[in-house]
């Protein structure tokens, strides 16, 4: 199998190894019972990877990108009398709220613009004043920037005043070490294409069992019923609703396992960390400043500062950088000219340093 020409510094899809697409290889049918038991097993090793209450919590795989299975939980766990408080310092954060409006959710949304955290204050004298708000949703890592949000702070004051409680770790899980039973979330979403480094194709919903239970005919689209694909796979051994996407599916058991290899969450962790500060190191002696502060970065990906320079182009700077191998990606926020490079994936801090020196030699703005 030959190598792929670049490195995607991307916070997905990501650089894969190339025993998660050989596992690409195989065509699998959906009915078939070995196929079957690969889903159920993946279902139990995420609530392992989530938990130490694996009785607690089940999860289930959903067709699509990691914003099908946002809207597949923010159209089906809030029942037609809920209302949903959303926290965005982001674009995934008000992509939450936009969807909630979509599918005419009574929605609060608290919006600390993108480079703030959440306002925790703010957060819980809401909750105290709109006693009808019956989730509250945030992003984990927000990619927007880099942010890593407090979410164990807010679960703390979600659950002080008896609410559901939703996380988006689409870019952390896997990644990062947590436990959502002591986070006490109840619905957390993931895909395949981040952490745990598969491929994109479907993601998954990892909650807790009696929230879920609750959860029969409140869906607002018959595609994304989360409590039908549960119910589905639950009763069926694995068996998908829809056609399933067969080869994805292999491929992220296999990057499973990949995950246990290489030492487990905070294995992979500690990589990440390792390559993100590496990468703000070199970067740093180039010129260059980060967006956030070291406090609220995640160690997924990293929002980059334009030089002080009307030469600078970061079109020119990406083009230059795929010739050398590098793909990495334009920023996203509205008050400031950035552009992100991500470390997950099959991705070292060799890999970094490498990427700075190919920088340093395309130095064409100074």
């Amino acid at each position: 199998m030959e190598d792929n020409p670049y490195l995607l510094l991307t916070p997905g899809p990501l650089s894969t190894s190339k025993r998660v697409k050989a596992a690409m290889l195989k065509d699998w049918c959906t009915w078939d019972d070995d196929y079957n038991r690969i889903v159920q097993d993946i279902r139990a090793k995420l609530v392992q990877l989530a938990t130490k209450e694996t009785s607690l919590y089940t999860s289930v795989l959903m067709q699509g990108s990691g914003s099908f299975c946002v809207e597949s939980v923010i159209g089906s766990v809030i029942p037609q009398d809920g209302k949903i408080l959303v926290m965005a310092n982001g674009a995934y954060g008000q992509r939450m709220a936009q969807m909630a409006k979509m599918l005419n959710i009574p929605l609060v949304l608290l919006d600390n613009g993108e480079v703030q955290p959440p306002d925790l204050d703010q957060l819980e004298y809401t909750l105290r004043k709109e006693t009808d708000i019956t989730h509250v949703a945030v992003v984990h890592c927000e990619t927007t920037t880099g942010m890593l949000n407090p979410i164990e702070a807010v679960g703390r004051i979600v659950k002080k005043y008896n609410k559901t409680y939703i996380v988006d770790a689409m870019s952390s899980f896997g990644g990062i070490p947590m436990d959502i039973a002591d986070l006490q979330i109840d619905f957390l979403i993931s895909s395949a294409n981040k952490c745990i480094q598969g491929v994109p194709g479907f993601g998954f919903i990892i909650a807790k069992i009696d929230e879920m239970k609750k959860c029969a005919g409140w869906a607002r689209s018959h595609s994304l019923d989360l409590f039908d694909q549960w119910d589905k796979m639950e009763n069926y051994n694995g068996k998908w609703r829809f056609t399933s996407p067969t080869h994805v599916v292999r491929a992220f058991y296999e990057a499973l396992k990949e995950l246990a290899d290489e030492g487990g969450v905070i294995a992979r962790y500690n990589r990440y960390k390792t390559s993100q500060r590496a990468l703000v190191k070199g970067m740093k002696v180039l010129g260059f400043e980060t967006l956030l502060p070291e406090a609220l970065q995640s160690p997924i990906i990293t929002s980059f500062l334009y030089p002080e320079s009307d030469a600078f182009q970061f079109q020119t700077l990406y083009e230059k950088l795929k010739l050398r191998g590098f793909v990495i990606y334009p920023g996203k926020i509205t008050n400031a000219n950035t552009f992100r490079i991500g470390n997950i994936g099959e991705v070292e801090a060799a890999d970094m340093i490498h990427l700075v020196d190919a920088i340093q030699q395309e130095q064409f703005w100074t």
